[in-house]
């Protein structure tokens, strides 16, 4: 049998293991990327492994979260970011440069090689027939020192596209449908591979977003081929000397195989407040809206602010409605600007906003109390657009705009004749806020704020875990209700004893207090705990708490490896009902923890309130289980240096 594209690039990549499911595998990472939510502490624990220079092809450095300076915070760590990527020989994409995901995929990413990053939503770089994956921030410094990055080898999810998209509907369509089918668990432990005649139809920046939105489905990632719409796009940037081939083999097989026909997709939209609660636009429509937002890493490309521009072209956003727009990157921006498209958008009343994440990562333009607001964002989490009990719908730029005019939601083919729009043949291309490092980086003094703060290190695993069940929560936790982000929080990524405070906030506002009055302890959780972003912060600050263990049904695969990362035992209930039979404020303790977990994957968690033992199974690598003897992935480098 041939090869997929995603064992084509693995195996090219393999460095340990065996591409055998189930098993682990390590493979070398040629790029990374990280962004300034998370940068800040990766080059803070990349600086502590004392390598010298980065080691991957290329590192970039982008600013592009925290944006909003309403203090000193975000523009210290900015210029941290700066110094600091130049000690060490990454690229430094400056703040107004554009969303990394935006900006990696135009001028970056190149077929057949890895990416690591420190987001969630890397896996935007598969639209260019990369292997990209998002990872924690510790993951990723390992990954720029050299070291290899570990996953479980995932199962790979065939995605058969036939057909062609018909007017109005979107690549926005076909991920949200597929998310409608699958829901925001149906990727874990997979990697989803598109191929069919169908792909020949997609641009790589419509490709970008259906391998963007892939994170929500808790996939590895997802990846299309290197074919001759990718060639395309690359000769458009001026880079057409990083095209390669690398298609599936006629033979090649899947694990799992999805038929979806791009003729039979309609316009889709995403409900509150989860991504995968789709139903087509048509069942909603009609719905008062108060505000319409354009923009994100994953619908703020070029053609879809032009699709955009095209609905609203003479037209009058409704008076009920406040529309924001932030184009995606620099090079968007210009060329919008050039041909005339911003002129659109400002006459019809849009407020403009910077190349940046913005309002997606709660970072401003929070909704009115109680009302409705379309987004064509990735997440709509409860609570992350910054306003409490929000109603946060996630739909194509196509949808957001014809609802912007009319002030409802609005089924875009109602509208009229849908605007055709093309790929320009040669992008704006001016790299001129992309800083390029030094030769040699030894004398380049790393400027430190003082909201920059060291790494806080646990201590070896002890013998055995005790303290009390702290919080009990349900299924799709997501770190977004364990690490808050927006305005007000966002600026202490720096700061771990600062933003420790905030640990489950939305949740429980009494969480921080009592973890640091109790000495630490437990949480349980249920279905997939820690969906969502990369951010290791969910993981860092609550055991800068003392958290010492988590028993779950099951965990989100990046959170899980994060929590793995800095010393926190992420266990399983052997059977789910057992799950009933923990409390909040149980007294609760594993003995003999260290040799439990060597000798196999049984653990017993004895609930001493109740006096009942409850089995327990871990899924930890030998590796793994070095590093959470040793109280962590930068204690267990340490060690070994």
């Amino acid at each position: 049998m041939g090869q997929n594209v995603t064992y084509k690039i693995l195996q090219d990549h393999l460095v340990d293991g065996e591409l055998k499911q189930g098993t682990e595998i390590g493979i070398r990472i040629d790029q990374t990327l990280t962004q300034d939510a998370t940068g800040t502490m990766a080059y803070l624990q990349f600086e502590a492994m004392g390598i010298p220079r980065v080691r991957t092809k290329r590192s970039v450095s982008y600013i592009d979260h925290n944006m909003l300076q309403t203090g000193f915070e975000n523009a210290d760590d900015h210029r941290f970011l700066q110094s600091i990527a130049a000690k060490f020989g990454a690229y430094f994409s400056r703040p107004g440069n554009g969303i990394c995901h935006q900006v990696h995929l135009e001028r970056f990413a190149v077929p057949g090689q890895t990416l690591l990053g420190s987001d969630s939503h890397t896996p935007t770089g598969g639209g260019m027939g990369m292997i990209a994956i998002g990872a924690g921030g510790l993951d990723v410094a390992v990954a720029m020192g050299g070291g290899a990055f570990y996953i479980p080898m995932p199962q790979v999810l065939g995605i058969h596209l036939t057909g062609t998209l018909q007017p109005w509907v979107t690549a926005k369509d076909v991920i949200l449908e597929i998310l409608r089918r699958l829901s925001v668990k149906g990727g874990v432990g997979k990697i989803v591979e598109y191929f069919g005649p169908g792909v020949a139809s997609l641009t790589v920046p419509e490709r970008g977003t259906i391998t963007n939105m892939g994170a929500e489905l808790g996939a590895t990632t997802s990846v299309f081929p290197s074919d001759e719409q990718t060639r395309r796009y690359l000769k458009a940037q001026g880079r057409e000397e990083s095209w390669v081939e690398l298609i599936a083999d006629p033979d090649a097989g899947y694990d799992e195989t999805i038929e979806v026909n791009l003729d039979e997709l309609e316009p889709m939209i995403a409900q509150p407040s989860m991504p995968d609660r789709v139903v087509p636009v048509r069942e909603v429509a009609g719905l008062k809206i108060a505000q319409a937002c354009i923009g994100s890493c994953t619908n703020s490309s070029y053609l879809d602010l032009m699709h955009a521009a095209s609905v609203l072209r003479g037209r009058t956003v409704h008076p009920s409605v406040s529309m924001t727009l932030s184009p995606g990157s620099k090079q968007v921006y210009t060329m919008i600007s050039e041909n005339g498209t911003l002129t659109d958008f400002i006459q019809a009343g849009a407020r403009v906003l910077e190349s940046g994440c913005g309002p997606c990562i709660g970072m401003g333009q929070s909704p009115p109390t109680g009302t409705i607001t379309l987004r064509t964002f990735n997440r709509n989490f409860a609570g992350r657009t910054g306003t409490p009990g929000d109603q946060s719908y996630l739909c194509s730029p196509e949808v957001a705009s014809v609802s912007a005019i009319t002030g409802v939601i609005t089924d875009p083919r109602d509208f009229g004749e849908y605007p055709q729009v093309t790929l320009p043949e040669t992008f704006i291309v001016n790299d001129n806020m992309v800083v390029q490092p030094p030769e040699n980086g030894a004398d380049v003094e790393v400027v430190r704020g003082p909201n920059i703060k060291p790494v806080p290190i646990r201590e070896d695993m002890p013998d055995t875990l005790t303290g009390e069940n702290l919080l009990k929560v349900e299924d799709n936790i997501t770190t977004d209700h364990i690490m808050p982000a927006g305005a007000k929080i966002l600026p202490l990524r720096s700061n771990i004893p600062a933003i420790a405070e905030y640990v489950y906030f939305q949740v429980d506002p009494t969480f921080a207090q009592r973890a640091k009055e109790k000495g630490g302890g437990f949480i349980v959780g249920g279905e997939n705990y820690g969906q969502g972003s990369s951010r290791e912060h969910a993981a860092l600050a609550p055991m800068y708490l003392g958290l010492k263990a988590v028993v779950a049904k099951s965990f989100a695969r990046i959170h899980w490896n994060n929590l793995i990362n800095f010393g926190i035992l992420p266990l399983v209930f052997v059977n789910s009902d057992d799950y009933d039979r923990i409390d909040q404020g149980d007294q609760l303790e594993i003995r003999d923890t260290r040799q439990a977990i060597q000798s196999g994957t049984a653990v017993t968690l004895y609930n001493k309130t109740k006096n009942i033992e409850i089995p327990l199974q871990h899924t930890l690598t030998p590796r793994q289980i070095g590093i959470m003897l040793d109280g962590g992935l930068l204690n267990h480098i340490r060690k070994q240096q």
